[in-house]
């Protein structure tokens, strides 16, 4: 393991603890929220301190910091005061360049509907409008704003509930469920770096809660101890439900070197194949 940096909050710069945590904090999904002020003026703006909460009653909080340069508060923290309402936007790839133009600190009462070239469209159930461009609108209600400090840096949280969704037909797969290489969002990460959530970076990782897999500590220590296989690889072997009988060990041949073979089949998918092999190999 390489040496690490003690990073102590309190005798760290704002301005570098709040890099610092966007760098290890991350990637962070984007809310691209929309609201209106008491007079109807739109604004969109970008927020990556933002997750999901809760599924029933669906929520989303999103935070809204106060400037470290000057202590000031945003736009959108004015709005969701007044309103009590927004609509939280997703970020597609395909509208990634339009968000970050929304950033730019405009006057108060400009449109980053015009500014970035995005289309706004009404909303059901709250005043803010969608954007047109995002495969998936949220229209909430906002719970609760919690303030968390005075100071530059100091965060907002919003506590949103989402009464009505509207998903792109286009993003959704056979199973009823958004596809993430459809859908192909964008998130933050440190300083001016995002990533792209699609193509072969994207894949599933099935790891069942119940019954009880064996775990590292029920493998072999030689098995712990491979200089062939990965953290990863040994956490697949240590996945598997119970260890490999006899009976199946003795159907296995294994013509070359053991390990090399079964990270051959872990890559496969055959976890419980290549822990035979590893097993026998050792008896």
């Amino acid at each position: 393991m390489s040496l690490k940096r003690k990073i102590e909050p309190k005798k760290t710069a704002t301005r570098d603890m709040h890099q610092f945590l966007l760098g290890a904090v991350s990637p962070r999904p984007i809310a691209f929220v929309s609201t209106v002020d008491k007079d109807g003026n739109e604004n969109l703006a970008p927020y990556s301190f933002f997750n999901a909460f809760s599924s029933n009653p669906p929520l989303l909080v999103f935070s809204s910091n106060r400037r470290v340069r000057d202590n000031t508060t945003k736009d959108t923290l004015a709005n969701v005061i007044e309103t009590k309402e927004a609509v939280i936007n997703v970020v597609s790839h395909s509208i990634a360049r339009q968000m970050t133009l929304t950033s730019v600190e405009f006057p108060a009462g400009t449109s980053e509907f015009k500014k970035s070239g995005l289309t706004p469209v009404a909303s059901e159930l709250v005043s803010p409008p969608r954007v047109l461009e995002s495969p998936v609108n949220m229209e909430c209600k906002v719970k609760d704003i919690i303030t968390l400090g005075s100071e530059g840096g100091a965060g907002h949280l919003i506590i949103c509930e989402v009464v009505m969704m509207h998903v792109d037909e286009e993003v959704i797969d056979d199973n009823n469920r958004i596809d993430p290489h459809k859908i192909d969002l964008m998130g933050r990460m440190g300083r001016s770096f995002y990533v792209r959530a699609s193509g072969e970076n994207v894949y599933p990782i099935v790891q069942t809660v119940t019954p009880e897999v064996i775990g590292y500590d029920g493998l072999p220590q030689a098995i712990l101890r491979s200089k062939i296989l990965s953290a990863n690889d040994i956490a697949i072997l240590a996945s598997v439900y119970h260890m490999p009988t006899k009976e199946m060990m003795d159907t296995i041949d294994i013509d070359g070197d053991a390990e090399l073979i079964a990270k051959d089949f872990i890559f496969e998918g055959e976890k419980e194949k290549a822990l035979a092999i590893l097993v026998k190999a050792l008896s």
